[in-house]
């Protein structure tokens, strides 16, 4: 059977698998075992699961992964993400609309411990929302700030989204931690910039609070120093050249956990719910890379990356409608699926199309990474607001939604910017090295 033809029944048989409730890292793994097997016979395609996982296993990066996921759990059992949240509501929470704007920055520093969406999600919605409530946010845009700024979480370097994207391009982590910089901070403006427009068409959304005296501000930086002293120790330590990313993520795991035993918050409860939740999460990271590498190797083979690239370019189409075409179609791919799947599904075909349309490849990495995290706050699914809604089931889903709406149209408009104008995300790396 013609090679390209074989790759598109195993992608059939892939995504008919994935309808049929297989997990996604099965139904990857197993394409590509039966249709490489297929190809070059079974004894070959047998000796992917050695390699492929060996190979995964091995790739030194990736043991960041379940130490950012520590550090995450312990930040968020040592109380140090409400630390974080209290220190911006202290600075800008007598704004109107200033505690949205401080669940933004809290997310974005949460975000720069944890690594993880989701887990900035679910944290912020416990920290930030019955503060907001209790000063009559509107609801639409208490939530709605919350599952924004959780999206800040696989943006805001480290990230371990970042950490697969390097894994499965071969790309540099520590330059893509650095393109990723000046792009989140322009989210974090951006999201400031639709909370305010929100409250200047309706103040009543989000009403603003005393001003806290100076006095009171220094007592709360006080008080922060631990989250302050943390984020400084990561990302300076990354980015001043002192650790490597992965003696910092261990560093920061340590220093966590240090906070939550001399908060007097480390029980053994908390101590086996974090080690459970990063035992798990890490298990379905690896089992889905493992997968993806199995059928990209199957799907390399066939040539069918090489088959698009061409057919795309035979269609004489300009290469940023072509990007604006991905776009659009990461923008549902992160809707429908895990943010994880959504990535390791796709890069086997869209990342050859990319460079091979010569685009740089940790310009794209930053955009990959900023369109899938806007799925996940995108109708008629996005994984934040589901997460959220678990949190506070007394809010409405469509409520969810219409709070969702300017901070997503702020994020399409941060996203074009980053696509037309590269250099925003390309600028810092090249600066340093």
């Amino acid at each position: 059977m013609d090679p390209i033809a074989l790759a598109g029944l195993g992608l059939a048989f892939m995504f008919l698998l994935i309808i049929l409730h297989v997990p996604i890292a099965a139904a990857m793994a197993l394409t590509g075992f039966v249709f490489f097997g297929i190809m070059n016979g079974f004894q070959s395609a047998v000796s992917l699961f050695g390699t492929e996982t060996a190979a995964a296993l091995s790739y030194a990066d990736l043991a960041v992964i379940p130490l950012f996921l520590l550090m995450g759990g312990f930040a968020g059992a040592s109380g140090l993400s409400a630390d974080l949240f209290r220190l911006a509501n202290a600075l800008v929470g007598h704004w109107r609309g200033g505690l949205a704007m401080a669940t933004i920055g809290g997310s974005a520093g949460f975000g720069a411990v944890c690594g993880s969406s989701i887990a900035t999600a679910a944290t912020m919605a416990r920290v930030a929302l019955p503060e907001m409530l209790q000063r009559k946010y509107e609801p639409g845009l208490a939530t709605g700030s919350i599952a924004a700024g959780g999206t800040l979480g696989i943006l805001i370097p480290p990230s371990t989204m970042m950490v697969l994207y390097c894994f499965l391009t071969e790309q540099s982590l520590l330059t893509l931690f650095m393109a990723a910089v000046i792009p989140g901070l322009i989210a974090v403006a951006f999201h400031f910039i639709a909370i305010a427009i929100v409250v200047r068409s309706n103040p009543a959304a989000g009403p603003g609070g005393e001003r806290a005296s100076w006095r009171e501000r220094f007592v709360v930086m006080g008080r922060s120093w631990g989250v302050v002293l943390l984020i400084f120790i990561v990302t300076g330590g990354i980015y001043g050249g002192v650790f490597t990313v992965t003696e910092a993520a261990a560093i920061g795991a340590a220093c966590t956990f240090m906070f939550t035993l001399l908060r007097g918050r480390m029980t053994f409860a908390v101590l086996r719910q974090v080690l459970q939740e990063t035992a798990t999460t890490t298990a379905m990271i690896y089992m889905l890379l493992i997968g993806a590498s199995i059928l990209t190797y199957f799907i390399t083979v066939t040539r069918l990356p090489d088959f698009v690239v061409d057919g795309i370019e035979a269609m004489d189409l300009s290469p940023i409608l072509v990007i604006l075409i991905l776009l659009v179609i990461y923008i549902v791919l992160g809707a429908i699926f895990d943010t994880v799947a959504a990535m390791v599904l796709t890069l086997p075909f869209v990342f050859p199309l990319v460079i091979g349309m010569g685009y740089d490849p940790i310009w794209w990495g930053v955009v990959n990474v900023m369109v899938i995290e806007i799925g996940m706050i995108t109708p008629p699914i996005g994984i934040n607001v589901f997460v959220l809604h678990s949190v506070t089931k007394n809010i409405p889903l469509g409520t969810i939604y219409r709070g969702i709406t300017p901070f997503l149209m702020a994020d399409i408009a941060r996203l074009l910017l980053i696509v037309f104008v590269p250099a925003l995300a390309l600028w810092l790396p090249s600066m340093l090295g």
